[in-house]
């Protein structure tokens, strides 16, 4: 038994396909746990066990193997191993869980307490395991759950497949259907297919519309109420969350476009900004805060429509106080080119920065005061309504929500917020170590956590008197502290 992505037509048994790998090994590592099979390739006639031809090896005595090749197991034995490793990775856990409780109940009927017990902790796992599951019902048994999205060229098909009330495997198909195709018959087909790969042998079908199947064995139902309509309804739910998976990383995935698509992409940005360059360096900033506290500011670039993550730049903000998006923009901007001017570097034909009018105009004063204006075109996006502008202009651009040239800056603005917003959680994690009461001078750390385990916040640390300061850190680091919050 083994774990393998590929299928051949080799003589072997293939049990799937599964959905999670994580899950496939799970349940490998279970069935090494409670389930004796031989991990040897020994060609195990039985020619070759009467003759004595091999021993036992170290897996016997771990107790990873019943020993077949030296006769301690029967061959029916052996094969009932498989049976019951068969039915586990088909979801089937309820025979399994009946196999040993029969096995138990033997063993202590024969007064042999140590198998009995053993069977036991393999019972337990088992119902343990089972339990992790996700049960849906005790009365639906084995039915396979289908669900359908349609659109006029597009079609998703949601399986959730039910064994003994437990949903063991869930995969959602996508088909490009023909113009004159119905929805029963794009799910038909689907089913079809679905069942085959599987391998399902469910003789009940859910679904949501009326459709013929053509297996006259297996029954075709459309619940209306009770635990088959709740399976429905999360197959339903299940194709919704797919589709919009899907559409959502069309929306971003510039990676798998070809070098001339980027391109073709890069000048519709152009026509719709009307830049005087192909923007084929186009770099994004954005700041970052939290309640004023640990500013942050983060810079992306996209070289040939594709992130250039080697010129990625974060900045510590140095010379603001407070929440001021202006100052700490123009700070950001003034630092990057200000570097690459004295490096000599290229400079970006576009610079996108994420915000309103404010944030752009401060970009612009630290572009004019490093003399580079006319070097760079320089836009804002606003936040959320996806708009472009330039300083000065009444109306903003509106680009095609659809276009692959939204789709670019979408893509873009994307990554320096999750960019800027790591870097923001990073630093603000650093910084919860060290609270503003070790800001005053001659208080030490040991002397804030002092204060905070006695009076519990700051603000309370604020309110207290000077006999109350004392009574916890003493006179004179006390008189720090009242100094410090004294009204100014």
């Amino acid at each position: 038994m083994f774990l393998t992505r590929r299928k051949i037509n080799d003589g072997s048994e293939y049990l799937g396909p599964f959905t999670s790998v994580a899950r496939v090994r799970e349940l490998l590592l279970f069935i090494k746990q409670h389930i004796q099979l031989r991990t040897c390739k020994l060609p195990l006639t039985q020619k070759n066990i009467t003759a004595k031809k091999f021993r036992v090896c170290l897996e016997y005595h771990l107790g990873n193997c019943k020993g077949p090749c030296v006769g301690f197991q029967t061959e029916w034995e052996y094969r009932e191993g498989l049976n019951r490793l068969k039915q586990v990775l088909k979801g089937k856990l309820g025979e399994v869980v009946q196999y040993y409780k029969e096995e138990m109940r033997r063993y202590a009927e024969q007064l042999e307490f140590e198998k009995a017990q053993i069977t036991k902790k393999k019972l337990e796992h088992l119902e343990q395991y089972q339990a992790k599951s996700v049960v849906v019902s005790q009365q639906v048994s084995d039915v396979d759950v289908f669900s359908i999205y349609k659109a006029e060229d597009i079609a998703y098909v949601n399986f959730l497949m039910v064994r003994s009330g437990t949903i063991v495997q869930t995969h959602t198909l996508q088909l490009t259907p023909h113009l004159d195709e119905t929805e029963a018959e794009v799910l038909s087909f689907a089913i079809a297919r679905i069942r085959e790969s599987f391998d399902s042998d469910a003789t009940e079908l859910i679904v949501p519309i009326e459709l013929e199947y053509a297996d006259a064995r297996v029954q075709v139902t459309i619940p209306k109420l009770g635990d088959k309509k709740k399976l429905l309804e999360l197959s339903q739910k299940n194709v919704l969350l797919f589709k919009d998976e899907v559409k959502r990383k069309k929306l971003l995935n510039i990676e798998e476009k070809t070098e001339d698509q980027l391109l073709d992409i890069l000048e519709e940005l152009q026509d719709a900004l009307s830049l005087p360059e192909l923007p084929l360096h186009i770099e994004c900033f954005d700041n970052s805060n939290f309640q004023g506290s640990y500013p942050v500011s983060a810079m992306v670039c996209f070289k040939n429509g594709a992130p250039s993550k080697n010129d990625y730049r974060r900045f510590n903000v140095k010379t603001v106080q407070g929440i001021n998006d202006f100052a700490t923009m123009k700070e950001a901007v003034t630092r990057r080119y200000k570097r690459l001017s004295e490096e000599a570097a290229e400079l970006p034909q576009l610079v996108i920065i994420d915000g309103g009018k404010g944030q752009l105009n401060a970009a612009l004063e630290a572009i004019e005061e490093l003399g580079l204006t006319g070097q760079m075109t320089l836009v804002g996006l606003a936040k959320n309504i996806e708009e472009l502008f330039f300083a000065g202009d009444q109306q903003s651009i509106k680009l095609n929500w659809n276009s692959e040239g939204l789709k670019l800056v979408r893509r873009i603005r994307d990554e320096v917020h999750r960019f800027g917003i790591t870097f923001h959680r990073q630093k603000r994690s650093k910084g919860t170590f060290k609270n503003e009461l070790e800001d005053i001078a001659g208080i030490g750390k040991q002397t804030a956590t002092a204060l905070l385990k006695h009076f519990r916040s700051v603000n309370k640390i604020k309110q207290a008197s000077l006999p109350e300061l004392e009574a916890v850190i003493g006179k004179q680091k006390a008189q720090l502290v009242l100094a410090h919050y004294a009204p100014k």
